[in-house]
């Protein structure tokens, strides 16, 4: 798999997988950011290529000194099943 990227003009983050782009879309404001929408394409559905997208996009959120707002249903329960992450989340 490749690195998980910031494409900051589209505001998402993505990731590469088998000619496949997943990606984490988001809006920036302040230091804090909100996820608002996960997109795995359906033939890398079950792989795993969510969780890995959502972790990395979270480590350069924890990096850049940012708080998140899980408004995507997705990132909300992958923080819950990782409650290393839960810090970086606000109100």
């Amino acid at each position: 798999m490749s690195e998980i990227i910031n494409n900051k003009a589209q505001q998402r983050y993505e990731l590469e997988v088998e000619g496949h782009l997943a990606t984490e879309h988001y809006k920036l404001e302040g230091g804090v950011i909100t996820f608002e929408h996960t997109d795995v394409p359906k033939e890398l559905g079950g792989k795993g290529v969510g969780s890995k997208l959502v972790q990395g996009a979270l480590d350069q959120v924890r990096a850049a000194g940012l708080k998140v707002i899980p408004q995507c249903p997705f990132v909300k329960a992958w923080i819950e099943k990782h409650p290393d992450y839960a810090d970086l989340v606000t109100r």
